[in-house]
């Protein structure tokens, strides 16, 4: 499966078209977070029309909690909160992220986060048709791809799933745009969509191994 991986628009569309364009043929996109910059909720339609292939999309902090019922009027999957199989791959979603210092709208406590993951990634593991899981979080966990220069920011809730799952796409710390393997888990933050940023993701759904392959692009 060749995933589209996208972060952090908020709001501003202008480079989609052209990271479409360098995607290719892709079989699907996610959009982890910050869809819009604060509001308003409608944006949300522009950009998931903007795609003709499924996407599954989650929250950002910056987004308003009222965005959650725009995602499910839209032709996109709303995954906050949710999983959804593909094939071998399972997609676990949560939006938000962890709390910051700056009070905005969609923030939620680490013992909600992790409490909300636990569950899902439990199934998952105990799912004997489940090859791969990938997580898709807008905060990155905890000391991956989260630092910036006064230290490292992400989720400690999301951080208690690394190795656990196989891969996961975050946001959110437009400074930590890259990849890193952290046990058998590969972290990608795409950095920013409005900045023309994304990754490319590939997943062979192999039986002896879960090969997962990222390209960071700019355009």
């Amino acid at each position: 499966m060749k995933i589209l991986a996208i972060s952090d628009p908020h709001g501003d569309y202008s480079k989609i078209k052209k990271i479409m364009e360098r995607a290719g043929d892709f079989d699907l996109a996610v959009v982890v977070g910050d869809l819009t910059h604060f509001g308003p909720d409608e944006k949300v339609e522009e950009l998931m029309e903007m795609f003709d292939k499924p996407v599954l999309a989650i929250p950002g902090n910056c987004d308003q909690k009222s965005i959650l019922k725009a995602l499910d009027a839209s032709k996109a999957t709303n995954l906050h909160g949710k999983a959804e199989q593909i094939g071998k791959i399972r997609f676990i979603g949560l939006g938000g992220s962890n709390p910051t210092p700056f009070n905005t709208p969609f923030e939620i406590p680490e013992e909600e986060i992790e409490g909300a993951l636990e569950g899902m990634v439990c199934s998952a593991e105990n799912e004997g048709e489940c090859g791969t899981i990938v997580l898709l979080t807008h905060a990155p966990p905890h000391g991956a791809r989260d630092e910036l220069p006064f230290g490292h920011v992400g989720s400690t809730a999301i951080q208690k799933f690394l190795d656990r799952v196989d891969l996961i796409v975050c946001g959110h710390i437009h400074e930590a745009r890259g990849m890193e393997k952290v046990g058998k888990t590969t972290v990608v933050n795409p950095g920013e969509a409005c900045k023309g940023s994304c990754a490319l993701i590939t997943i062979e759904e192999s039986e002896d191994g879960k090969p997962i392959e990222v390209e960071l692009v700019e355009v």
